[in-house]
């Protein structure tokens, strides 16, 4: 996936573990026993009494990890399960990203890594009760906080409000997930013992019917059981909705949280939905560490344990007074060594063959570009291309978003985005082709800007005080159609000794046996995306602090394996195949 460009320092989503923590219980329950599988004759569900929550009005712990099946292969969905357990873990959390099952307008994808039902059964067969989390808005540290992008078409777009552009969207949303979450409920035999209405409204809070409206939302579809919200200590009065227990979010715990939680909500068990256990690493920055003792992941990215795994399953361990089942071995890694790129074909020969066009007097942002069914594009790139005669001042009055490369025809002479607004093009004698390739670099995922997301040109760029016209807009959103077409594409050629982007490489990575888990280096690129047997991997730069790209087992093939890269600017002609993954100068943080 498009990685997610969020501002926000805080939490690392993908990987946060939930920690339900309820002290004074009455007496002790072997939850252990109670899993979803072993209980019947359902009626009461999970229930709130003064400081302790109630299953079927027996006691109850809710120990919850936070795994998200959009971040992970659907194949290692019950490895991660498994390991959930072993911690001690009862619950598992889930967000559901409205953005990856309505890519398309009105068009709903719920298969393979999408398979909502699948997984949420899975984690019943595991012995795992399920917090649904379905947003709308997740955060999550995802793309416009799992909103689609083609919400922004709306030039009006009120999102996280009863704006009726974004209400009748969620409801349509709502009307096609909803049939798939509530048979799946506590009191119909599933998993599900609570919903999350919204995510945190409380640091957004810009309309005060929204909160109401989700909830209704949720329970006029079917939803019967326990509600609650989630928001850390400054938004926890402004999120609240009637009907819902209020949970609290954290980094780690300090004075006076919870008893401010008491004071927002008397006589309720005090719950913390998010205990967050990571850091953002920036672009050009180090990669941040924090102590196990107080911030920590349970698990890496490829699903390696951490020290913080065995110091919550000793404490879990502990409080359940029982063995934890043995924690799985963890998948091996492999080291494939260097991988030749060995073909390459410009990006300026590519147009002609794979893109049609857009004609447009005006430039026209991403999300508004007449693609996917009328619903624009969401992620990637997009090429702005106009004929200019002769040089002078070019000035983007800030309308570039995220970084555009600026040509002149095939010859680079600079870069703008948010800093940098303005250069100088060279004269030159007749008519010459200006292009400006525009980087989506991922719309940020909290705060108070989501109406302001919008991707590509969003306004009028300027050359000697003249708005530029007539241009011709070409779509990269590199979608797999696109990245199968181009291994046909005509005019691949041996990479030369030097040569500079934008341009495509490809080359192929032979496997003799089972395929294991992986990391590319890229080690003398310069920028770009990576893409192996069609899965985008993501973005590398060499700015760091990230340095090689986890490549998931289940994506490789016993056989031959294509490679394709999409670089910017300076190309390299091997990138390795390593068995560790390599995160950048480190950085501890207290």
């Amino acid at each position: 996936m498009w990685p997610c460009g969020g501002r926000r320092q805080r939490r690392l989503g993908g990987a946060a573990v939930l920690l339900g923590v309820l002290w004074l219980l009455a007496r002790r329950f072997n939850w252990s026993e109670l899993i979803p599988v072993r209980l019947w004759g359902r009626t009461l569900g999970l229930q709130t009494e003064n400081s302790q929550f109630l299953l079927e009005g027996m006691p109850f712990r809710i120990f919850g990890g936070s795994m998200h099946y959009f971040r992970v292969p659907r194949e290692y969905w019950e490895d991660r399960m498994l390991k959930m357990k072993a911690c001690g873990l009862n619950t598992l959390t889930t967000y559901v990203p409205w953005n990856l099952h309505e890519q398309t307008r009105g068009k709903f994808d719920f298969s393979q890594d999408l398979d909502l039902e699948a997984f949420l059964s899975l984690a019943a067969k595991n012995g795992l009760w399920v917090i649904l989390r379905p947003g709308p808005y997740i955060c999550s540290e995802w793309d416009l906080g799992g909103l689609p992008s083609w919400l922004l078409q709306d030039p009006e777009m009120q999102l996280r409000t009863t704006y009726k552009g974004f209400t009748e969207a969620v409801d349509a949303y709502f009307d096609h997930l909803l049939p798939i979450v509530v048979p799946l409920q506590y009191k119909k035999g599933g998993p599900i013992i609570a919903v999350q209405v919204e995510n945190e409204y409380g640091s957004y809070a810009k309309d005060p019917n929204y909160m109401a409206y989700v909830k209704m939302a949720l329970l006029s579809r079917g939803i019967v059981e326990l509600l609650m919200t989630s928001d850390n200590k400054n938004g926890l009065s402004f999120g609240l909705v009637e009907g819902a227990l209020a949970t609290v979010n954290f980094q780690k715990l300090e004075p006076g949280v919870l008893k401010y939680l008491d004071t927002v909500q008397r006589d309720q068990p005090k719950m913390v939905m998010e205990y967050w256990t990571g850091w953002f690493d920036n672009w050009g920055g180090p990669h941040y560490v924090f102590d196990a003792d107080d911030y920590d992941a349970v698990l890496t990215e490829a699903g390696d344990y951490t020290s913080k795994f065995f110091k919550l399953r000793q404490l879990f361990s502990a409080i359940i007074g029982q063995p934890l089942p043995l924690p799985p071995m963890i998948e091996s890694k492999a080291s494939y060594g260097a991988i030749l790129l060995h073909q390459y074909i410009s990006l300026w020969d590519v147009l002609p063959s794979l893109i049609q066009p857009i004609k447009s007097e005006f430039p026209v942002n991403m999300e508004n570009l007449h693609l996917n069914d009328s619903s624009g594009q969401s992620y990637g790139y997009v090429l702005y291309e106009t004929v200019i005669f002769g040089g002078g001042h070019l000035h983007s009055r800030d309308h570039v978003r995220d970084r555009a490369q600026v040509f002149v025809n095939t010859m680079y002479v600079g870069e703008l985005d948010y800093t940098t607004v303005e250069l100088s093009l060279p004269e030159g004698q007749g008519f010459r082709q200006l292009r400006l390739l525009v980087e989506n670099r991922g719309r940020v995922n909290y705060g108070l800007t989501l109406n302001e997301q919008r991707k590509g040109l969003i306004g009028d760029v300027f050359l000697n005080k003249t708005p530029l016209r007539n241009f011709k807009i070409y779509s990269l959103e590199m979608k797999p159609g696109f990245m199968k077409s181009l291994q046909h594409v005509a005019g691949w050629s041996a990479v030369p000794d030097y040569f500079v982007g934008p341009a495509f490489f490809r080359g192929r990575l032979w496997i003799e046996h089972q395929p294991q888990d992986t990391f590319l280096k890229l080690q003398g690129w310069e920028k770009g995306v990576v893409f192996v047997n069609g899965h985008n991997l993501g973005r590398y730069w060499k700015i760091g602090p990230q340095e090689t790209l986890y490549l998931p087992g289940p994506w490789l093939r016993k056989g031959n394996n294509e490679i394709v890269i999409f670089e910017e600017r300076t190309a390299g002609r091997i990138i390795q195949s390593v068995d560790i993954p390599y995160l950048g100068r480190t950085q501890y943080v207290d």
